[in-house]
Order: structure tokens, then C-alpha cells, then sequence
């Protein structure tokens, strides 16, 4: 069945990605006044932070298809973000499609899906969250849709969005509204800095006695 491509977003301008990096999502959820992001859907790499542009995918279930259509375009930076629908009986990525991700230089995969041979994705770099695991494969019918709006774990994220995601989940959010955010997270930031450096000095006092 046919995949429908719609035309691949704008990147986000890489100033703002480097605005983002090493900001926690529960500082920027703070921000956007605590408004839902995606829930259920976890981190399984290593570990580190994922920020990129959303080039996003809506799949059938177990059927990824649309996916391998998405890595065909997908740029340097990207975060494909794929909407199974909360489906996980089947996988829809694993080692290979990682590899072939790494080898594009994508940020990260975000599947409200399943994922497979996580022992390899546990030890790799790229960014993968999902919602679950299991070792049946994928169909590779179709159909699906490439850029166009849609919904992981309850977060609606548009092609293009700004994507953040680490060990507290996952936030998207549009560019505009990710630059006007910048000057209330910097707040936050040194307001969080100064209260734990006050307790961390607080504990050194009451350890000498």
C-alpha cells in the first residue's frame, strides 16, 4: 500500500538546537507550564540527550514500512518520530534500522511503539525511546504518511517541531515558541544552581559538625 510523503520541514536553525543543548525536558515542561508531554515511552540507549529537527512518521500497526520511506530523506540532526499508535506487538525498528540511522547522522528515534535487539540499542549512542519491547519482526505493507502531524505517547508533534528527550521523557515543541522560552529557562537554571549549591553547603556544614 502506498506511503504518503508530504514535503520534509525546514531544520531547525542550529543556533536554537545549540540553545537547547543540556537543558533538562522537566525545566522546559516547567516552562510551558507543566503541559503534557509524551508519557509511557522511555529511553533505552546508553544515555545522553536527544535534540533535533521532528521529521515524523504515522504507521500501521507493527508495520514500518513508512519508516525505511522516512530514512530515505531524513538529514544530519533529525529525530524520527513515529506514531504506531501505541502498538507494541511487533517491533518496528532494531539493529539494523539503528545502524542505518547512525550512518545518516540522525539525532534519535522516538517510536510510540515497539523496539528489538535491545542489547545492541542499550550500547549505542543514538538517542531511541519507545514505548516497549518484543522480539516478532515487522510487516513491511503500508500504508503510512511522512510528515504530518502526529500523536506519541499524547504529545502532538508537527514535522519541524524541536524535539528534547533524556532520562525524564520527551518535549516538542515549534521554534518560535522555543525561542521566546529561552530567557525563562536561563532564569530557572540559576535559580535551581543556587538552591542545590545552598543545600550542598548546608550538608558540608552540618558534616563538619
Amino acid at each position: 500500500m502506498a506511503i504518503e510523503e508530504f514535503p520534509i520541514p525546514a531544520p531547525v536553525e542550529a543556533g536554537l538546537i545549540s540553545e537547547f543543548r543540556g537543558v533538562a525536558t522537566s525545566i522546559i515542561s516547567d516552562n510551558l507550564e507543566r503541559l503534557p508531554g509524551a508519557t509511557g515511552i522511555l529511553p533505552y540507549h546508553r544515555g545522553g540527550q536527544m535534540v533535533g529537527t521532528a521529521v515524523t512518521v504515522k504507521t500501521r500497526h507493527g508495520d514500518n514500512l513508512a519508516i525505511h520511506a522516512a530514512l530515505k530523506i531524513a538529514r544530519p540532526g533529525d529525530v524520527i518520530v513515529v506514531d504506531g499508535g501505541g502498538d507494541i506487538s511487533q517491533a518496528l525498528i532494531g539493529e539494523i534500522m539503528m545502524t542505518q540511522a547512525q550512518s545518516i547522522g540522525l539525532a534519535g528515534y522516538i517510536i510510540d511503539g515497539a523496539i528489538r535487539d535491545v542489547s545492541a540499542i542499550r550500547t549505542s549512542d543514538l538517542p531511541c525511546f519507545a514505548r516497549g519491547v518484543t522480539h516478532k519482526g515487522p510487516y513491511k505493507n503500508g500504508p503510512g504518511a511522512i510528515n504530518v502531524p502526529v500523536s506519541i505517547g499524547g504529545l502532538v508533534v508537527s514535522p519541524g517541531d524541536l524535539v528534547i528527550g533524556d532520562e525524564d521523557g520527551i518535549v516538542a515543541l515549534s521554534p518560535a515558541v522555543a525561542a521566546a522560552l529561552i530567557p525563562g529557562i536561563r532564569a530557572q537554571e540559576e535559580r535551581e544552581r543556587a538552591k542545590i549549591d545552598k543545600y550542598k553547603e548546608a550538608r558540608l556544614q552540618l558534616v563538619k559538625g
